[in-house]
């Protein structure tokens, strides 16, 4: 096992990864920006070392500055969260050659899924099911000729990236041309990466992920799936486990094609393959995120395993000692609310300082966060605060819990969300489990 872990990121999830490596006996290093100093991530650390000024690109994204924390640390390994550079291939490259464990799959893996259009060939080949999409596409002729081929509406997306950067709607002809650009402007700038692809576009689809995780040994899991559907322009809002949308069956038969598909591709990590769901039913494959998730606490409440650990057991060689549950056992239901410091009805980041802080708590209730009163909330990264999820023998009584718990959550000084939670669990799609991507769109339109 590793003895100390240097985590290349910042907030709550640096603080979740410190977590996981206090209880293995683990020594852990905090990097942080200057607009992080203090920041709690840096005062939970055993060690932490400055990487640069404010901007991400200068400090949580300047790779010779954590590695070189790295080494003068002694720091035998690197987490690098979610994020940032979690899904950079070259960087889980320059580790391995400076000497330090990147703690995730190997860079080879990561190129064979983390980019989407290999990904779906990937998908393609191991039987996955796959909206009719394109290859990377040349040019804004090409996006043309595609998009015809494929049917309108189309969704340009991103091939080396997430988190809705890169992706475009695209409904007619006269739309295509302009929304190629702004799409390959977008992933250039958010990736480093211009590639772009057509797939076809579901107009009221649910998100539905599967969690998997592998070891060194053979050993391949896959733990449940996540609903996601309640999202707002490709960013998620709610996550919930198990998805009320999913049977037994189609859990266990979705669950052994992705089970292959990984052990058959060599994949040795924590991963997550996303799925839309159309208004039959079907399931299609839409890419694989190649690390830990924002919303893993909800399957880690549902199978009470710990995933982190797990992945940090996994990259230091353990053979993982699991059950082979197919599909996994899921024990109650659990939901998870993104805090945000953003304003409620623009959406737009509110940063600040924070002059009153309280977090609920009681049974069945965590929070994940990386905030304290007192603490300025910077305007250079994104806007979570906290993670609040509750877990419940039953999805009624988890939505209960959780509304106990918002109305229990205070933070002064900076406007957040919570109100809109509050708001989104007395929806009718939301409390009969009939929600889509669209649900949260439908309801900001009705005031």
């Amino acid at each position: 096992m590793f003895k100390r872990i240097l985590i290349a990121n910042r907030g709550e999830i640096a603080i979740r990864v410190m977590r996981a490596c206090r209880e293995l006996g683990i020594e852990t290093v905090a990097v942080y920006s200057e607009a992080d100093a203090r920041a709690l991530h840096v005062r939970f650390a055993d060690r932490a070392v400055c990487i640069g000024p404010a901007p991400a690109t200068k400090s949580y994204l300047h790779i010779p500055a954590i590695i070189s924390a790295a080494e003068i640390t002694a720091a035998e390994a690197i987490h690098p969260g979610y994020g940032f550079l979690s899904e950079n291939a070259e960087f889980a490259r320059l580790c391995k050659k400076c000497g330090v464990t990147f703690i995730g799959p190997s860079p080879e893996a990561m190129r064979a899924w983390g980019d989407k259009v290999t990904a779906r060939s990937n998908a393609l080949r191991f039987g996955l099911p796959l909206l009719q999409g394109s290859e990377v596409l040349r040019d804004a002729k090409h996006a043309i000729s595609e998009a015809h081929r494929i049917g309108f509406p189309v969704i340009i997306k991103a091939s080396g990236g997430g988190g809705g950067r890169g992706m475009r709607i695209v409904r007619s002809e006269s739309e295509v041309e302009s929304a190629f650009a702004s799409a390959r402007h977008e992933a250039e700038t958010g990736f480093k990466n211009p590639d772009v692809y057509l797939e076809k576009f579901v107009e009221r689809p649910r998100h539905i992920e599967f969690q998997v995780l592998a070891d060194q040994h053979g050993g391949v899991w896959t733990l449940g799936e996540r609903e996601c559907s309640m999202q707002r322009r490709h960013q998620k809002v709610i996550e919930e486990a198990p998805s009320p949308a999913m049977t037994p069956e189609k859990r266990h038969a979705v669950g052994e094609v992705i089970r292959r598909a990984i052990l058959e591709t060599g994949y040795r990590s924590l991963g997550t393959l996303e799925f839309i769901m159309d208004e039959t039913g079907e399931l299609s494959f839409l890419e694989m995120n190649t690390r830990v998730q924002v919303e893993h606490p909800v399957t880690e409440a549902v199978t009470g395993l710990d995933l982190v650990q797990l992945q940090i057991r996994a990259a230091a060689g353990e053979k993982l000692d699991l059950p082979d549950t197919r599909p996994w056992n899921m024990r109650g239901h659990s939901i998870e609310c993104r805090i945000n410091a953003e304003d409620p009805r623009t959406f737009a980041p509110w940063p600040g300082l924070i002059t009153e802080y309280y977090s609920p708590g009681g049974h069945g209730v965590r929070v994940d966060s990386g905030v304290y009163g007192g603490w300025r909330v910077p305007a250079h990264y994104d806007s979570l605060l906290a993670k609040l999820i509750v877990h419940a023998p039953t999805r009624a009584e988890a939505i209960a819990r959780m509304r106990r718990a918002l109305d229990e959550f205070i933070v002064g000084g900076i406007r957040t969300n919570i109100e809109l939670h509050k708001r989104l669990l007395e929806d009718r799609e939301m409390l009969e489990g009939t929600m889509t991507t669209r649900t949260i769109e439908r309801l900001l339109s009705e005031g």
